[in-house]
């Protein structure tokens, strides 16, 4: 991991949706801490700090270091709740995590090779089906973004799940629910850009239009 997330919290007590709005009121966020083997814990942050962090793409996909009461543990981030009109957190749920702990976490994809694909100089137009995968692996594998290269593809190719070049120790989970092949979901493909081409005949019909107006009549009166 590229980066280092440090997330600054203290302990609470109070329950409840009046403790929670008092928390807001004074710039904090609630949220808890489970996991680990023990008992959760119910914290809170300070909201502007943890809203920086939330800019980054990583830190939804890396393991952060929580520093309460003095130490620290290292977490990730499971659920967010975002004010559904306003640009605030409401909550947020971290789970304790050990290096060799199995954990499930959607990490994005970054396509990459895009301006040197064979069917993108064709005139073809990449299309994301996908832009983020659910994996499996121990903590200390966790990507944080997994690389799809498309440099070499053809207009009319698509890749599939069965694609990707995974790094060492992670699985995606669809992929782990039986038959492989029922659930190789298509990833990203170049097509045709039929926008593009709708444009074309468009203007081309409409030159054709014009050219046929300018042409004098040969008929005789």
């Amino acid at each position: 991991m590229s980066d280092t997330f440090k997330i600054p919290a203290v302990s609470r007590s109070d329950k409840g949706k009046g403790a929670s709005r008092r928390l807001r009121r004074e710039g904090l966020v609630p949220g808890i801490i489970y996991g680990g083997g023990k008992d959760p814990e119910m914290i809170a942050t300070p909201h502007n700090k943890l809203l920086q962090q939330l800019d980054n793409e990583a830190f939804y996909s890396s393991i952060l270091n929580l520093e309460l009461d003095g130490k620290t543990q290292r977490v990730v981030l499971k659920d967010l709740q975002r004010h559904p009109a306003k640009p605030f957190i409401l909550h947020f749920d971290l789970l304790r995590v050990a290096d060799t702990d199995r954990i499930k976490m959607t990490v994005p994809l970054h396509f990459v090779g895009e301006d040197s694909a064979p069917g993108v100089k064709a005139g073809g137009k990449v299309h994301h089906a996908i832009s983020d995968l659910e994996v499996i692996c121990e903590a200390r594998n966790l990507p944080e973004y997994i690389e799809i290269d498309i440099s070499t593809m053809e207009l009319g190719d698509m890749l599939h799940l069965t694609d990707i070049k995974l790094p060492e120790g992670v699985e995606i989970v669809a992929l782990t629910h039986g038959d492989e092949q029922s659930h190789d979901e298509a990833v990203v493909s170049i097509q045709t850009d039929r926008k593009a081409q709708a444009e074309e005949a468009a203007e081309a019909a409409a030159e054709a239009s014009s050219e046929a107006s300018e042409t004098p009549s040969t008929e005789e009166e």
